[in-house]
């Protein structure tokens, strides 16, 4: 066997990681001013109690113990595979709303669980009732 180092690693350019943290930045300033009811968490598990998916962002109500939203932050060449991912998610771990953003495009993807994708304005978030949109300008 060689003794060669493993280095892991995840697909984290930087502007990615610029679009993550203003969206959780400015979503937890208006948690932490109650305007939201639910915590806005980067990079966790989609399921605490096993191995699961770890959507870029999730919002979560503390309240109910539940993910009410899940957003993916992607690039044009992923845009439609990372869709069809969040909506696999919403529609199995019964999150209420997914969201994919293309920050090189500046456009935006919105499945609802239960109904499907919505169209008319993607960006616009039903569970807390800001357009996400705002908050990666």
């Amino acid at each position: 066997m060689l003794d060669i180092p493993v280095y892991m690693g995840v697909n984290a350019p930087k502007e990615h990681q610029r679009v993550i943290a203003k969206l959780t930045a400015r979503l937890y300033w208006l948690y932490q001013e109650k305007m939201i009811e639910v915590e806005p968490l980067p990079e966790v598990m989609i399921n605490e109690s096993q191995t699961s998916p770890t959507p870029d962002i999730i919002l979560f109500s503390e309240e109910e113990y539940m993910n009410k939203v899940i957003i993916e932050i992607t690039i044009p060449t992923t845009f439609k595979k990372d869709f069809a991912k969040v909506e696999t998610l919403v529609e199995e771990y019964e999150v209420e709303e997914g969201f994919v953003y293309d920050y090189i495009k500046h456009r935006w993807r919105k499945y609802k669980n239960g109904i499907g994708e919505i169209t008319d304005n993607p960006s616009f978030c039903d569970t807390i009732g800001y357009d996400l949109n705002d908050f990666v300008k």
